[in-house]
């Protein structure tokens, strides 16, 4: 599922429906921040058990009696936090990786693409499980499980998108005078392939949600008493029957940020063109 999902494949929107999808990433983001800073009160205050949505809890209480408005705000904040920190480092690992083997081919390229197929054989979310389950809950536990899932399509794409840019005439000056590989991979491989590593890092963000959230529920990823969208699904299933808030909320906006990160990354690989390449100075 989460191969699936990083791929991108969600169908080609039209520019509203990727206005829609930013605003609405928009507003999560700004949630989340906003809970991080207390705006929509104390997230461990305790009131009555199991209200229902009311002016005073907007989305009800838990099985504690904390207000879940602050604690799904928490959760987006948690959630988008750690997927942004997991697919930051999986797009710098994967660039440094696909630049070098998709330039410097040989035996780099044999490495980097046997590392990539040993990844990627794994089934997404139960590696990611399984690494989670061996370093301990925690964050930086689902931190390592994200990127571990995330990279190695990064590595595919990029690799393909820079050894096209290798090949043009450029690159081939570019040698011809002399210039370090290192260089021509700096300023002439990585800046053209810039639209591959935007479009592919956006849905990768949607991945790591799911799996973040995936490991969370399980118990791996965010520990109580922070609280993350897949915890508080998970918290909720108890009451499920009394209080269906506790995991519909929660589970709705999870839904829609993926969704919305999908189509955000739809709206950008219509625009950036990955064959369109050009010698930079």
């Amino acid at each position: 599922m989460t191969r699936a999902v990083l791929t991108g494949r969600t169908g080609r929107g039209g520019d509203g429906v990727t206005v829609v999808a930013v605003v609405v990433l928009a507003v999560l983001v700004v949630s989340g921040l906003a809970g991080r800073f207390g705006v929509f009160g104390d997230p461990a205050e305790l009131g009555e058990r199991l209200a229902a949505p009311s002016l005073r809890a907007p989305l009800g209480t838990d099985d504690l009696g904390r207000s879940m408005l602050p604690r799904v705000a928490e959760a987006i904040g948690n959630t988008l936090l750690l997927a942004l920190v997991a697919v930051a480092l999986a797009t710098v690992g994967a660039t440094l990786l696909a630049v070098a083997a998709g330039y410097l081919k040989g035996t780099v390229d044999r490495v980097v693409v046997a590392l990539a197929d040993v990844l990627f054989s794994f089934p997404g979310l139960l590696f990611a499980i399984l690494v989670a389950a061996v370093l301990g809950p925690g964050r930086p536990a689902a931190v390592a499980a994200i990127v571990l899932v995330t990279l190695p399509l990064m590595v595919r794409v990029f690799r393909q998108a820079a050894m096209a840019v290798a090949e043009r005439d450029f690159v081939v000056s570019a040698e011809i005078s002399g210039v370090p590989a290192w260089r021509i991979m700096a300023v002439h491989v990585v800046p053209n392939i810039a639209g591959p590593i935007v479009v592919q890092a956006t849905f990768a963000v949607s991945v790591a949600m799911l799996v973040e959230s995936a490991l969370s529920f399980l118990g791996l990823g965010v520990q109580p008493p922070a609280a993350s969208l897949g915890s508080l699904v998970s918290g909720g299933l108890n009451a499920l029957s009394i209080a269906p808030w506790l995991v519909f909320v929660p589970g709705a906006v999870l839904v829609a940020a993926i969704t919305a990160t999908n189509l955000v990354g739809d709206g950008l690989r219509d625009r950036l063109d990955p064959r369109e390449v050009r010698a930079l100075r």
